[in-house]
């Protein structure tokens, strides 16, 4: 007989926040927030291409001491036309964009917790169990980027926070 198989586990996405800037606090207030001003085409085409409402995405506060990962939040609507990029008083206006064919997506991201405790960098790196994780590749600077589910289960089992299943 065979064995039944299981659902695979959602793919889940890192996000990089400045905390000065837009923090987890920032987003537990808000509840809800769309997540503009990305002007990366590789983080864009991951925003309007793969991230689907629902999936898990964890908050990583860069440009912080020490730089780690905060909380969790989920898609809460896929990628959308960002209305910054046409705002000429939004410090991400882009003059070249067009409403017709707009360059600038964003997504809809839901707050649905803050970690007991940051999840540093440096511990990340010398946990075994992320090794190739793209946060923690050297020279990984994009702002979105995808996390494996096995990624995410071990971040989340760090946070003390495991996945509802």
């Amino acid at each position: 007989m065979p064995t039944p198989s299981r659902a695979p586990a959602p793919r889940g996405w890192l996000v990089k926040t400045e905390p000065d800037v837009y923090s987890i606090d920032d987003l537990k207030r808000d509840r809800t927030t769309g997540w503009d001003g990305v002007r990366n085409y590789q983080a864009r085409n991951f925003m309007r291409d793969e991230m689907k409402k629902g999936d898990p995405v964890l908050i990583y506060h860069s440009n912080a001491e020490p730089p780690g990962i905060v909380g969790l939040a989920t898609v809460s609507r896929e990628g959308h036309p960002d209305p910054t990029a046409l705002d000429p008083d939004d410090p991400h206006f882009d003059p070249k964009s067009d409403p017709a064919n707009p360059r600038w997506i964003q997504v809809e991201l839901r707050f649905k917790r803050k970690f007991g405790r940051l999840l540093p960098l440096a511990d990340l790196r010398d946990d075994p169990d992320l090794v190739g994780m793209p946060l923690l590749q050297r020279g990984q600077r994009l702002s979105v980027q995808p996390v494996s589910p096995a990624h995410l289960e071990r971040v989340l089992t760090l946070a003390g926070s495991p996945p509802s299943r």
